[in-house]
């Protein structure tokens, strides 16, 4: 869908400290060869058990900071995640809410796997859409990746989990980026791609841990086929990208930047670089290689990153592609409008 009236007031990001893929190997944590497939550099780990919510208002904080926004500008608040936030039958938006803005307004959580970031910009977008009266949306997002429940080394071969909230502040009364076009693409034919057992029957109550990825997707793949599922994967990609191009009036050579999920090397390559011809250097990937992959938080992460860092200038188009199991795929078109004071000046060429 084209958007006329909604804007970026302002990103931030939590971040823990890195731990390095040579002490992760050192320590026995990593083997060489998942490191090697994945090309990753460092991931991001907190030192310390920590609240995937707490890093999303920490996150959400800088983010609201920036955009000089308070509790009465705010009319939604969406947070994000893909795993345990910390506490059972539990609202942690409800959390971020109070930590970050302590309004009234609907704060609601959205689970839509990785994609739940986009999902929520989706959803935002269209409630910013029909009641622009009531201000703009703060989204999050928080994960972390603590075992055993998670092995982010060995989880899902190809991609390195980080731990790390994400915000993005948007408004329909302007910013220093547009969001110009925005689509999402759903086929639930591949649900079953990240589901160990069948989809009927009770919950699991003591499910095997930590979680196995890779042996959900082969049983998948035995019964389906390779040939099926990456078609599948590849269709709903396209039909993303392409939508949200089209509602820009824009073609892929028109973008400038990319922000990707941040997955292995090999994973990207095989999914973007190679089937759209993007060049890694015009994407994220230099950076999200020493990051990890923030479950519901790449997109903003990446955004964040491209913006503070002074990459991004104004004039300039980047895309944000996101995927989530289930399966959703969601881009978006952002125009970058001006250099807000808190990035950092652009490099110079």
């Amino acid at each position: 869908m084209r958007h006329e009236n909604l804007y970026v007031t302002g990103t931030g990001c939590a971040l823990p400290p890195r731990m390095t893929a040579q002490d992760a190997v050192r320590r026995e944590l990593a083997s060489p060869a998942v490191v090697q497939k994945a090309d990753i550099a460092s991931v991001a780990v907190c030192d310390s058990p920590e609240a995937p919510p707490e890093l999303a208002a920490r996150a959400g904080t800088v983010a609201l900071d920036r955009a000089g926004t308070g509790p009465g500008d705010i009319g939604l608040i969406l947070h994000a995640h893909v795993h345990y936030q910390g506490h059972r039958l539990w609202a942690p938006a409800s959390y971020v809410q109070r930590r970050t803005l302590g309004n009234g307004c609907p704060a609601i959580e959205v689970r839509q796997a990785s994609n739940g970031g986009m999902a929520a910009l989706e959803l935002a977008a269209s409630r910013l859409r029909a009641h622009p009266q009531d201000g703009g949306a703060l989204l999050t997002t928080g994960d972390t990746w603590p075992l055993p429940s998670v092995d982010r080394w060995r989880s899902d071969s190809g991609t390195v989990y980080a731990d790390g909230g994400t915000a993005l502040v948007l408004s329909p009364d302007g910013g220093f980026a547009r969001i110009s076009s925005l689509a999402t693409v759903s086929d639930p034919e591949l649900e079953g791609m990240h589901r160990a057992g069948p989809s009927t029957g009770p919950a699991t109550a003591n499910p095997v841990l930590p979680v196995d990825l890779d042996a959900a997707r082969d049983e998948f793949l035995d019964e389906f086929g390779m040939s099926f599922s990456a078609a599948k994967v590849r269709s709903g990609q396209r039909a993303a990208i392409k939508a949200a191009l089209a509602d820009a009036d824009l073609n892929l050579p028109d973008i400038d930047l990319f922000v990707l999920p941040h997955f292995g090397r090999r994973r990207l390559s095989s999914v973007y670089f190679r089937p759209f011809d993007i060049d890694p250097e015009r994407t994220t990937w230099s950076w999200g290689r020493t990051v990890g992959h923030l479950g519901a938080g790449d997109q903003f992460a990446g955004l964040d990153h491209l913006v503070s860092s002074g990459r991004l200038r104004a004039g300039q188009r980047c895309l944000l592609v996101g995927v989530g199991s289930g399966f959703t795929w969601s881009c978006a078109v952002v125009e970058m409008l001006d250099t807000p004071v808190w990035a950092a000046a652009p490099p110079q060429l």
